[in-house]
């Protein structure tokens, strides 16, 4: 379908906190779709989302849904993609998916598009974007690494309660209410969906995102190392992450040490280099208590970045400070952001 006409875009998991970002950031950006397709479980069906001031029929996400469909944003979990993709592939459709399930597969290519959009053409049907902290974090990083070389990264995450879902920000509400309320605070979601040990997260922190792996590194900790040396096509590179949950709703924050190749590197250059970078926004003026926040970042397409300060120990080391959107930046907008990117290059027809 030609580019005039627009085209024919599914989002599957319509209803859920990402899904619905998509489809207000297609709208927003004005992307050229000739028909929106909402895609949903069957329980959600014949539920309407709004789509340019109507409201669009959500229908069944299944393998016939995909008939005619040339771009599917996926963001309905991991099983969902693993059942689904490949089907909306078979159909014509080249598919953007926001979930793990292909991320480290050989021929999938794994986009950041300010840092690797040239990926995107050897995409063979399936597109995936990255996790929401790793995304922020190259975007940061790239600038870094063709200024000064890098060599080492060390990452601790401070994360927004709804990168677990809509079902972790009602209970961070309720767990809230309860704690005020002089009340028996108990948790349900966090840190992990399934039958383990659970820990209140209202006025709390939690070391864990994901399930533990046998390293002692979480899940959410090694996609973070995995996807980074992936994406900036660094298989060497020396990646370290600790991801912390925090009690608050939206975007997530990090704290960054890097050690680049470049002994000229500094402080001044840094921001310099930073301040131009694309997808990033300078927030770095200490004498006025300048830098971003969870709060201040929320709504924003750019990657925030400030803090930047020399390691008192080793001059190649520097400490910075990270925050962007999860929902934006970290999921709905980098997908779309692909899609951009793929009508733009004519990398949609396959």
């Amino acid at each position: 379908m030609g580019l005039q006409k627009g085209y024919r875009v599914a989002v599957v998991g319509a209803t859920g906190a990402v899904g619905q970002k998509m489809i207000e950031t297609l709208e927003k950006r004005d992307f050229p779709v000739q028909t929106l397709l909402p895609l949903a479980s069957k329980r959600s069906a014949g539920k309407t989302v709004s789509y340019k001031g109507e409201e669009v029929i959500i229908q069944e996400a299944n393998p016939e849904a995909f008939e005619g469909v040339d771009l599917a944003l996926f963001s309905a979990g991991g099983s969902v993609s693993r059942q689904l993709a490949h089907e909306a592939v078979k159909r014509g459709a080249v598919v953007v998916d926001n979930t793990s399930a292909f991320r480290m597969d050989a021929d999938v290519p794994l986009v950041v598009p300010e840092v690797n959009e040239q990926d995107i053409s050897k995409h063979n049907g399936i597109i995936a974007n990255p996790n929401c902290s790793t995304i922020q974090m190259v975007v940061a990083l790239e600038p870094i690494r063709k200024a000064f070389g890098l060599k080492r990264v060390i990452v601790s995450t401070y994360q927004a309660v709804s990168g677990a879902g809509t079902q972790a920000v009602e209970e961070l509400k309720q767990q809230t209410r309860d704690f005020l309320n002089g009340n028996e605070v108990t948790a349900q979601i966090l840190p992990v969906k399934s039958d383990e040990k659970h820990y209140p997260i209202a006025f709390n922190a939690l070391p864990q995102i994901d399930v533990f792996q046998d390293n002692g590194y979480t899940f959410e900790e090694m996609k973070m190392i995995n996807e980074t040396k992936k994406i900036m096509h660094m298989p060497e590179l020396k990646v370290a992450a600790t991801c912390v949950r925090l009690p608050f709703f939206t975007s997530h924050a990090e704290s960054v040490y890097v050690e680049v190749e470049d002994d000229t590197a500094s402080v001044d250059k840094m921001k310099e280099i930073l301040s131009e970078a694309e997808g990033v926004v300078l927030e770095d003026d200490p004498a006025s208590q300048t830098y971003p926040t969870p709060l201040s970042a929320e709504g924003k397409l750019d990657v925030l970045v400030g803090r930047i300060r020399q390691d008192l120990d080793d001059k190649k080391g520097f400490h910075f400070w990270v925050v962007s959107d999860n929902l934006l930046k970290g999921a709905a907008w980098n997908s779309v952001q692909i899609a951009e990117r793929l009508v733009k290059n004519n990398w949609l027809t396959r």
